[in-house]
């Protein structure tokens, strides 16, 4: 049907003759036709009326607690720039660039931020931005890069600073609900979710020490997340994400954190000391080859003792080369009755100790074994 301005249109058309004097009849009746029948563009139109919205429904009790854990965490997550020096070709200033970034969590109200080791290692200084934006130059205070962890401070006002609650990680459980919270490929507070896949992984450290009981979740964590949080449904720290297994370094559903109660373990010392003071038996051991080429028990063989050490004091003998062969030494199998294998496995198991305390040592020489008692000493590095 046309409309009123169309019909008017065609009435003043008809009114001039001369434009169609020299069309028949019928096609005047065509021509009338098509243009009755345009198309919706040539006649007016009628203004868009916008659909109503409708109203949104209550959230999930699930939905709700999403929300809460982020309002309630991501004031504590701070994203850090680490700086490096570049010389200007023209002028040959010194100055600071950005060489990468990565995720941080306020630790305490003293301006303590906890992050990853190898998100500022290497550089010459790093920047923190809080979540209000506000950002302040950060020292370092100390670092432990056998388990990927470091502490820096800034001098921020306390009101600025939110602490996250701690949480356990003996408590956790395959199958619970986690949030991860960092600043993947610089943009900055996002949170993900995901679940614990599994509990107890091995990683590996910038040190190639190995990471035990690292807790592995399907969270989504990208390049940039480094050091961020992993809370539980609480909103608790349960862990500091530091990895991924992906072949294409994004996130591929397989991320890994520290878990809490080694982070607790480690950053108080940091924070005191400025290093992890960890205690030392004062030898050296071998590696796993020299037990299979002498059919020696699974252990660590000592082949180096420290003049004066705890374990040269405590009698342990280390293995030697003589004219007649190799004289046996002593191969320690377990630390407090926890087994060991490697040199790694021992430095874990001292690493729970503290120096000045007394440990028992199980110890196997040519075919016998016994247990002795040595009292550590400080490490020196």
């Amino acid at each position: 049907m046309s409309s009123p301005k169309l019909s008017h249109q065609l009435s003043h058309l008809f009114s001039q003759k001369r434009l169609f004097a020299f069309l028949p009849p019928h096609w005047l009746v065509l021509v009338t036709s098509l243009l009755l029948a345009a198309p919706p563009a040539l006649q007016a139109r009628t203004p868009a009326t916008p659909r109503a919205v409708s109203p949104r429904g209550p959230l999930g009790a699930e939905e709700l607690n999403h929300i809460n854990v982020f309002k309630t965490s991501s004031p504590s997550v701070v994203n850090i720039t680490a700086l490096g020096l570049e010389r200007d070709v023209f002028s040959l200033n010194v100055q600071q660039v950005p060489q990468g970034t990565g995720t941080g969590f306020v630790w305490d109200t003293q301006g303590h931020i906890v992050t990853n080791f190898h998100v500022i290692q290497g550089a010459a200084a790093a920047r923190v931005t809080l979540a209000d934006q506000s950002s302040y130059r950060a020292e370092l205070v100390g670092a432990f890069a056998d388990r990927d962890l470091a502490v820096l401070r800034i001098n921020a006002p306390a009101s600025k600073l939110r602490p996250l609650p701690l949480g356990s990680s003996r408590e956790l459980q395959v199958g619970q609900q986690v949030y991860a919270i960092g600043n993947p490929f610089g943009l900055d507070q996002t949170l993900t979710l995901g679940i614990v896949s599994a509990l107890n992984r091995e990683i590996e450290s910038v040190t190639r020490r190995t990471i035990k009981g690292a807790i592995q979740t399907d969270a989504a964590i990208n390049p940039g997340n480094s050091g961020g949080p992993l809370l539980d449904s609480a909103g608790r720290l349960i862990g500091v994400n530091t990895s991924i297994y992906s072949p294409s370094g994004a996130s591929a559903g397989i991320g890994f954190a520290i878990p809490v109660d080694e982070v607790n373990r480690i950053v108080p010392s940091l924070i005191r000391d400025g290093r992890l003071v960890r205690p030392a038996l004062g030898l050296s051991g071998a590696g796993p080859d020299l037990n299979r080429a002498l059919g020696l028990p699974k252990g660590v063989a000592i082949v180096r003792l420290q003049r004066n050490g705890p374990a040269a004091k405590a009698g342990l003998r280390a293995f030697t080369r003589s004219e007649n062969g190799i004289v046996a030494g002593d191969v320690i199998t377990a630390v407090e009755g926890e087994p060991v294998e490697t040199m790694d496995d021992l430095l874990t198991a001292l690493e729970r100790l503290q120096p000045g305390q007394t440990c028992t040592l199980t110890l196997w020489r040519a075919g016998s074994t016994r247990r002795q008692a040595v009292t550590l000493a400080e490490s020196e590095d």
